[in-house]
């Protein structure tokens, strides 16, 4: 895939066909072979670009429009059905190519074991990064039902090789009993809410290059029923907004991100590529330097 070659599908709203001078690179990573509950997540890019053209340019939260700045739409990744091992190399290998370009890689998913391969690139170019992790799961088994590759996994790789107190969970309340002791004592866990346990973190990433990962499943299904594994009793998307927006008042260095677990066919009313277009615009405006 030509990093340079604009998308001749969907993109997102006001994308540029400008790669070079494009600070921002958005990416679909149309996978969902490990999935533990429900498929259809390979899906959710393309829908994601779709429900993007009913935003606004302008964001009234951050007082930025998407007219003001450029960023480029490179579409899905070509990756080979069934092989979770070759499209996690090939996921790795096209984020490598966007660090060395200086881009700040923004992700569409997708399950959430595609986050594994990007952080991993990310860490190689950024030693003292931080995780920002949104999600109703903790993703911290070793394995799941004897397969390492699942995404139930990533975060238990990302804390082998980067140190658990390197990330930041929010929003967990689904796990197992196994995960939630490993959580409690190695990573900076926070499980149930995110807005008021992340302001009181902020201080501790300023500075610091930061990854956001998001998996919609953070927020409740009644927000959100368009995920493979829908948790009851997450949060609003008014509060997942507002702890973007926080994190942009708080300046801090986004040198990457992610929106994952979208699965389109679970959702008649759309809602759920709709938010997740919202989310990606709001990181775009408030995020990005």
């Amino acid at each position: 895939m030509r990093l340079d070659q604009a998308y001749s599908g969907n993109v997102f709203i006001l994308s540029s066909d400008n790669y070079a001078d494009s600070r921002a690179v958005i990416y679909g990573m149309p996978m969902d072979f490990t999935v533990s509950f429900r498929p259809g997540s390979r899906f959710g890019p393309p829908r994601i670009r779709e429900m993007s053209v009913g935003l606004e340019e302008y964001s009234p939260y951050l007082d930025k429009s998407l007219e003001d700045i450029t960023y480029f739409d490179a579409g899905d990744l070509l990756l080979p059905f069934g092989n979770a091992a070759r499209s996690l190399d090939i996921i790795g290998d096209y984020v490598r190519q966007l660090l060395n370009d200086g881009k700040v890689p923004i992700g569409l998913g997708g399950e959430h074991l595609c986050t594994w391969p990007v952080i991993r690139e990310m860490y190689a170019k950024y030693p003292d990064l931080a995780i920002v992790h949104f999600d109703a799961h903790a993703d911290l088994r070793e394995h799941y039902e004897g397969e390492p590759l699942s995404h139930s996994t990533p975060l238990r790789k990302v804390a082998a090789l980067m140190g658990g107190k390197n990330i930041y969970q929010f929003g967990i309340r689904s796990g197992s009993r196994e995960e939630f002791k490993y959580a409690r004592e190695n990573v900076n866990f926070h499980p149930f809410d995110v807005l008021e346990p992340l302001k009181k973190v902020l201080p501790e990433l300023a500075g610091r290059p930061i990854y956001l990962t998001i998996d919609i499943d953070v927020l409740d299904p009644s927000a959100a029923p368009g995920t493979g594994t829908a948790e009851a009793g997450g949060i609003t998307s008014k509060e997942l907004l507002a702890a973007i927006h926080a994190m942009a008042e708080a300046g801090l260095n986004l040198v990457g991100a992610d929106v994952m677990e979208v699965a389109p066919v679970y959702d008649p009313s759309e809602q759920t590529p709709i938010v997740a277009s919202k989310l990606i615009r709001e990181i775009l405006l408030g995020l990005v330097k």
